[in-house]
């Protein structure tokens, strides 16, 4: 499994992305640029000294992510409040990834359009609500997909 993020705005909620990343054992991909410095230097300002753990990979485009994943033979989950399945309905599979958009905008339009809709998951919310922090969003969904492969794999 691996967790991705589109153009991420908030350095703490990918802060807290890459040590449930660390944590869980899965790889962390930014795709597009992020409205924050990823040097190492700045990294290690922060204090995220679990940085160096973390398999992290970075992809330019959307276009590039997509064909290196497709490439791998993994399927691309768009996690957004636009899907019509939501996450417990859906199988996932170890080599599954799971694309969250930008905390103030979500993923785009181009993204979401051409993608098979069977792959836009959706976490369920009250009507009123607006969206779920990303960094809970993530868990959310790698947890379950985790719980998941655990469950076929023991038991």
């Amino acid at each position: 499994m691996e967790i991705a993020l589109y153009r991420p705005e908030i350095p703490p909620n990918t802060g807290n992305i890459a040590r449930l990343c660390v944590n869980a054992g899965v790889p962390l991909s930014i795709v597009g640029e992020p409205s924050f410095d990823l040097s190492e230097k700045a990294v290690r300002r922060a204090g995220l000294d679990y940085w160096k753990d973390l398999e992290f990979y970075r992809f330019a485009t959307w276009e590039g992510f997509q064909k290196a994943k497709e490439t791998e033979g993994k399927r691309i989950f768009l996690v957004s409040k636009f899907g019509k399945k939501t996450y417990w309905d859906v199988s996932f599979h170890s080599q599954d990834v799971f694309l969250f958009g930008r905390e103030t905008s979500g993923l785009p339009d181009e993204i979401h359009k051409g993608h098979p809709s069977d792959q836009i998951i959706s976490i369920p919310m009250a009507e009123a609500s607006r969206s779920i922090n990303l960094s809970n969003a993530v868990a959310i969904i790698l947890y379950e997909a985790l719980r998941q492969e655990k469950s076929r794999t023991n038991p």
